[in-house]
């Protein structure tokens, strides 16, 4: 249904707009108060996009506008494709709230000012605006992929796995509630790292920045990495995001938040009854020193420290961990065949540099810059076969291998089943009637781990 959907409205500013709060990326729109200082736009230049009776100044001051920041694209190595070199763009996108829908109001396809890096307007030739959007979701597609989706997923739950393995018994607690939510993360994590980012892989054979593009990305991603963003709460305040209208992704994600934090809670009480019995745990502390020094060891902003002084933190860290590894997981894995099966809506790489020329710009431009036939078909084929249900998977709160016996424990995991049990009716229910329902954290559709 997504991708057919996509197909028929993709060339719609609202559905731009709906893209950045419940695509396959929704982490990353944010709120301003003041624009960037190389995002020179008037009011005048935008007036025809807001509201009456409203200038720049004020949504700024009082709503706020909402950037889709720009990544860092700049200085990477471009990919080469069958002899031509892809194109490598930065970009920095504003959007506002405008009635019932979240739509563009400017692009800018690089982030330097000049004749070269014009300022794209909705009121621009239609083919040119067009155009502009695709070179955004082109860029959307090398941060999903590589940051949100690989990094902030895959390879930090890696973390808690290689840590769990080597220092903590399969007889300790910690282990028994951390093992069903990193079953299978090692091996496929293996496996694109030989089959997807590898010299010869998926990514460098048909993405942008496959090659060594996409290791330079990933580096600037860890240096800014900050443990408070893994905590949707936190995260959600910190980008200005708590009020957006029709914000699925975050209604949902702070639901499952708080089942999953309510359930670690109660599973770490049945085994610590006060703090000093965490600070006490030898195997504990040698398995957060693990976490903090070798894990995130080169990650300057990460904040996390390298021992647990109560219950409370050792709670929020394995919230974070499991949480990571399935509705964070599933928000950016899931969904991303329905976004990327109509390519033109999220190119894997784009052939031709970014338009100087607004009025240049023509639909034979638009056909050669977007994939060919060969790489169109690879996009389809990778992003189908990992975002489709695994044949064995979990779903989230299932543990058929009951590594807890104890009765009170089991009394925690029936009351986590029920929790996820209400948020599947309370979803199910908000998206009755809905044009384009958003059901991929629906729990009974998210895996109790990364298997895929």
């Amino acid at each position: 249904m997504v991708p057919e959907y996509c197909m028929e409205h993709w060339k719609e500013d609202w559905f731009f707009g709906y893209q950045c709060l419940n695509g396959s990326n929704p982490r990353m729109i944010q709120r301003c108060k003041e624009l960037p200082g190389n995002f020179p736009v008037s009011g005048d230049m935008v007036q025809g996009s807001l509201a009456p009776r409203t200038t720049l100044d004020k949504e700024l001051k009082v709503m706020g506008l909402h950037p889709c920041p720009g990544w860092p694209h700049g200085g990477l190595s471009a990919n080469i494709l069958e002899k031509f070199c892809e194109q490598v763009g930065k970009y920095l996108c504003i959007l506002k709230c405008h009635y019932e829908h979240l739509i563009q109001l400017k692009s800018e396809l690089g982030q330097t000012p000049g004749l070269d890096t014009p300022i794209f307007l909705p009121n621009d030739p239609p083919l040119a605006w067009l155009l502009a959007k695709i070179w955004v979701r082109h860029s959307e597609f090398q941060v999903f992929q590589l940051l949100s989706h690989l990094l902030r997923t895959h390879l930090l739950v890696e973390v808690f796995c290689v840590a769990t393995l080597r220092q903590l018994p399969a007889v300790h607690p910690v282990y028994k509630l951390l093992a069903p939510h990193l079953r299978y993360t090692l091996e496929i994590n293996c496996r694109g790292r030989t089959q997807l980012v590898s010299a010869d892989g998926i990514f460098k054979r048909v993405v942008s920045t496959g090659g060594e593009g996409l290791l330079v990305l990933s580096q600037r991603e860890y240096k800014v990495l900050t443990y408070r963003s893994l905590q949707p709460c936190w995260d959600f305040q910190q980008r200005g995001a708590t009020t957006l209208k029709d914000y699925f992704y975050r209604e949902h994600s702070l639901m499952l938040w708080d089942a999953i934090h309510s359930f670690v809670s109660g599973m770490i009480s049945v085994y610590y009854q006060c703090d000093s019995d965490v600070v006490e745990d030898p195997e504990l502390q040698t398995w957060i020193k693990d976490i903090a020094e070798e894990g995130f060891v080169d990650v300057p902003m990460f904040g996390l420290s390298n021992e647990l002084k109560n219950k409370a933190e050792l709670v929020t860290l394995l919230s974070v961990a499991i949480f990571t590894s399935t509705a964070q997981h599933a928000a950016t894995n899931n969904g991303q065949f329905d976004w990327c099966a109509w390519v033109p809506n999220t190119p894997c790489t784009m052939r031709h540099p970014t338009p100087t020329d607004k009025d240049a710009v023509t639909m034979e431009m638009i056909m050669d810059s977007l994939p060919d036939v060969s790489q169109t078909c690879l996009e389809m084929a990778i992003t189908w076969h990992l975002g489709r249900p695994q044949p064995d998977a979990v779903p989230l709160g299932q543990y058929p291998e009951q590594y807890f016996t104890e009765p009170q424990a089991q009394e925690v995991i029936d009351r986590f089943r029920k929790e996820l049990k209400d948020i599947e009716e309370h979803i199910l229910s908000q998206n009755q009637g809905l044009e384009l329902p958003y059901l991929f954290l629906l729990p009974s559709r998210i895996e109790n781990s990364i298997t895929i």
